[in-house]
């Protein structure tokens, strides 16, 4: 990410590059495509990163749409959403780099509210928001007022869906509605040694954690809004749909970023916790002996998974 560069020629003003890392979704881009041409506050950059071979997305991006956008289109031989990021980031040339998900559709003063945000907090160094889910021609309208924080023991607690509340620090950001200015970014990039082949789940909450290292703080504003309308994935992790390799790329992710962001004892504390405990989707203990009686098929390999991940992601951690 050392291609990202502050370039400032008025103080009252910000550059905002966005960036849509795509993959067979030809519908849900041009939606989200759509979304970022009504903006009140135009981006200065969008940059659309899709995989070499990718015929429905190159369809799109030569149609009349994407035509009059000025789009900058990076294509990658990588799969994964965490090169198709990277690959991005070295396209940058900007103040304020944003990022959105091809199924999801900022709503129109987003780009507006997040370079207001910026303006007004110099501390800030990433800035997330709601993303409203449609499921099923049905809004998510549930709400939470714990957002995006990481407990002192390692349980993740996310709900960045369902915040609401004021705008409040938080420990993480989520991926489909998060933006960081520039040089709290610079020389850093999205980990690559994540598990998946699409999603890669816990990318976000790599880059978040290393941004609040160097002392930047991170902001969780739910009236900094977009549209989300989940997809499938096409990859091992079809979201609703039980898979061993899904789970135990969660549980391998989660274990090597929080093993590298905690101090020494942290770590301990948190493998305690979750060999002891966990968490529904990577289990411990008695979450394995709650599931026998819920989910008896999946209970025993979902435990399983989790904890040859875990393990395995111990090991490659940098403690």
């Amino acid at each position: 990410m050392s291609a990202v560069v502050a370039m400032v020629t008025d103080e009252s003003a910000s550059r905002i590059a966005l960036i849509v890392p795509t993959y067979r979704r030809p519908q849900d881009l041009t939606r989200c495509l759509q979304a970022i041409a009504g903006q009140e506050r135009a981006p200065d950059q969008v940059i659309v990163v899709r995989r070499e071979g990718d015929e429905l997305t190159q369809q799109v991006l030569l149609g009349p749409l994407a035509a009059g956008m000025d789009l900058t289109i990076v294509t990658v031989r990588e799969g994964g959403v965490v090169a198709a990021l990277n690959a991005g980031l070295t396209e940058v040339d900007a103040d304020i780099v944003a990022f959105t998900d091809d199924d999801a559709a900022p709503r129109a003063r987003w780009l507006a509210q997040i370079e207001s945000r910026f303006a007004a907090d110099d501390g800030m160094g990433g800035l997330g928001g709601r993303d409203w889910v449609h499921q099923h021609g049905r809004l998510e309208d549930d709400s939470r007022p714990t957002v995006g924080r990481i407990t002192w023991f390692g349980r993740c607690i996310g709900h960045h869906h369902l915040g609401i509340g004021p705008a409040r620090a938080v420990d993480t950001l989520k991926g489909v509605n998060m933006s960081f200015r520039a040089r709290a970014l610079e020389g850093l990039r999205f980990d690559s040694r994540l598990r998946g082949g699409g999603a890669q789940v816990c990318n976000e909450m790599g880059v978040s954690l290393a941004v609040k290292r160097r002392g930047w703080k991170l902001v969780y504003d739910p009236e900094v809004a977009v549209d989300h309308y989940p997809a499938i994935r096409h990859d091992e992790d079809k979201r609703n749909t039980f898979s061993v390799e899904a789970i135990y790329n969660t549980a391998f992710n989660e274990t090597l970023l929080l093993c590298e962001h905690f101090g020494r004892w942290r770590r301990y504390l948190f493998l305690a916790w979750a060999f002891a405990i966990g968490h529904r989707a990577s289990p411990g203990l008695l979450q394995w002996v709650r599931a026998l009686f819920t989910e008896p098929r999946e209970a025993t390999p979902r435990f399983r998974a989790t904890w040859a991940a875990r393990l395995a992601a111990w090991r490659v951690a940098r403690c």
